[in-house]
């Protein structure tokens, strides 16, 4: 078993290196293709950084957009406001506050060797 499946549980072939943890400027995205996917990956905070995965098109523009957005907080939510109709979208779970039926989906993330990665 390799150290990836040791630390997520998660089988090897779903997890997907993105980029050095240092390569995102805190607070800010990154815009990756998966498998096909557009997906907007996020670094909040610096010393202790929190990443999180989203898919990158905004449903309400279908523009892929969204890690060009300004990632701030909505009380306890960690939200990114898409840069074209400023929805926000919680980096937790990929709901749009505004409107909930324009959710995307969120995707698990990991640190592991200063390498970000994220599963689909």
């Amino acid at each position: 078993m390799n150290a990836i499946n040791e630390l997520s549980g998660v089988t090897a072939d779903n997890w997907m290196a993105i980029c050095q943890l240092d390569d995102i400027v805190p607070d800010t995205g990154v815009c990756a293709l998966l498998k096909g996917r557009h997906v907007a990956v996020f670094r909040v905070g610096d010393a202790s950084a929190q990443v999180f995965a989203i898919d990158n098109v905004d449903p309400n523009a279908g523009a892929s957009v969204l890690s060009r957005g300004l990632v701030g907080s909505l009380g306890e939510r960690i939200v990114v406001a898409s840069p074209i109709y400023k929805q926000h979208f919680d980096l937790h779970t990929g709901e749009c506050i505004e409107a909930p039926e324009h959710s995307v989906a969120a995707w698990p993330t990991r640190v592991f060797g200063g390498m970000v990665w994220v599963a689909l």
